[in-house]
């Protein structure tokens, strides 16, 4: 009985200590964040000689999680595109040629590819595009919930229905823009993207589209060369600094949101546009970055136009400290918990 009622008083100090601890604590925002760590791409080392930083979708989650801003509760993960879905942009000899790894080393421009057998590059580099552009998707789909969500990959904008370039295989925006119209969630949409290349892929994907509406601004004299004609294009000049392209923005935003009239806002939010990034030549500082990303999230907030953040390109070290950033502010846009 004395040995029962020890073990009975060990319990209830047990169950004591349990009632008295601390909760897990809630994240500091609402908006959802979708991302896996299986969007980054593995290929034995050979992906650092790639300009792309592979593991900056990493970073940014970990910093999110670190800081606070994410936990299980507003963090999702996706599930990766249907061979149907990616059909709805993609023609059917396009994706087949994805099996033969010097397709994949042109369309990525990593000539190291080529050297890799197709049938590990479809573990380590096609599933993996295929599911951050199911994030794309994703994302899209919480937004029409919630109003908002991010996707921590995607912004593929140079893939183009029989070809992929510049890094991007899979037009993950203009699938999700289908998808949605498929299923009637949607009608209208507009792309904004604010990457310091064109979406030259996107424009191609969604020509002729009523439907859809492309807003970019980009700089000027890089690549793509020739510059695809969207619905609305502002080419910078190099060296645009944070003042000029944050009041050429804010100038515009009225005007496309009055001839897009969209149910659905995807910002391709490309970081490329920081000083000192490799592949381009404008002088946007971090906080310039945060501000962009905030006037556009807030521009949606106002109108109630469901926004989706896509990443895109960003190629210096620090590109992903200033996506981070952008994303941090607009939690703050839709408000901390």
């Amino acid at each position: 009985m004395v040995k029962y009622l020890s073990i009975i008083g060990l319990l209830g100090t047990l169950l004591s200590a349990c009632s008295t601890a601390e909760p897990i604590e809630s994240a500091k925002s609402s908006v959802p964040v979708v991302y896996s760590k299986e969007y980054k791409i593995s290929l034995l080392g050979l992906e650092k000689l790639h300009p792309f930083d592979i593991a900056k979708y990493d970073k940014i989650y970990a910093q999110l999680k670190k800081e606070g801003w994410v936990n299980e509760k507003n963090s999702h993960t996706p599930e990766t595109l249907t061979r149907k879905q990616l059909r709805l942009i993609h023609t059917e000899a396009y994706i087949q040629s994805w099996k033969k790894s010097r397709n994949l080393a042109r369309y990525l421009e990593a000539p190291q590819m080529a050297t890799i057998p197709g049938s590990l590059l479809q573990n380590s580099v096609v599933k993996r595009f295929q599911l951050a552009s199911g994030g794309t998707l994703h994302a899209a789909r919480l937004a029409l919930k919630s109003g908002v969500a991010v996707n921590l990959g995607g912004g593929y904008h140079h893939a183009k229905p029989d070809s992929g370039e510049g890094f991007c295989l899979i037009a993950d925006v203009p699938i999700a823009i289908r998808q949605l119209q498929q299923e009637k969630k949607i009608r209208r949409a507009l792309i904004i993207d604010t990457d310091a290349h064109q979406g030259n892929g996107t424009i191609v994907c969604l020509a002729n589209d009523p439907s859809t509406y492309s807003f970019s601004m980009h700089e000027s004299g890089i690549y793509p060369e020739p510059k695809e004609k969207g619905d609305w294009d502002i080419g910078l000049a190099a060296g645009v600094t944070d003042a000029s392209f944050l009041g050429t923005l804010k100038k515009s935003l009225p005007t496309m949101f009055a001839r897009a009239r969209p149910d659905i806002v995807f910002h391709v939010a490309g970081c490329d546009t920081l000083a000192g990034d490799p592949l381009a030549n404008i002088a946007m500082t971090h906080e310039g970055i945060a501000k962009r990303d905030a006037m556009i999230a807030a521009y949606c907030k106002k109108k109630k136009i469901p926004y989706v953040m896509t990443m895109a390109g960003g190629y210096s070290k620090n590109a992903w400290k200033a996506q981070y950033g952008g994303i941090l502010e607009v939690m703050k846009v839709y408000g901390e918990k």
